[in-house]
């Protein structure tokens, strides 16, 4: 079934319904680096894998912006399997 959004206030009847999955998005601990470079955000958590380990993740985190700019790489996955954009 595809889920048509004609315009953004459309999404607000779509609140709480399931409107699928896109495939898993490995984001490399080289990709991590590369947008700290970038932000110079070279916080520990990121950037610094063996001290990360010991952290409250037990490893290195992305950038919180990081995973939000991939949101459209991830959308266009979903998008092309069961939900289309407005026109």
């Amino acid at each position: 079934m595809t889920t048509t959004i004609k315009q953004p206030k459309d999404l607000l009847e779509l609140i709480g319904h399931d409107l699928g999955t896109s495939t898993w998005l490995t984001i490399p601990q080289s990709d991590i680096d590369l947008f700290a470079d970038a932000t110079h955000d070279k916080q520990w958590i990121h950037v610094d894998v063996e001290r990360a380990k010991t952290g409250p993740f037990k490893g290195p985190i992305a950038h919180g912006y990081l995973t939000l700019s991939c949101s459209s790489r991830c959308g266009q996955r979903f998008s092309s399997s069961k939900t289309s954009a407005w026109p």
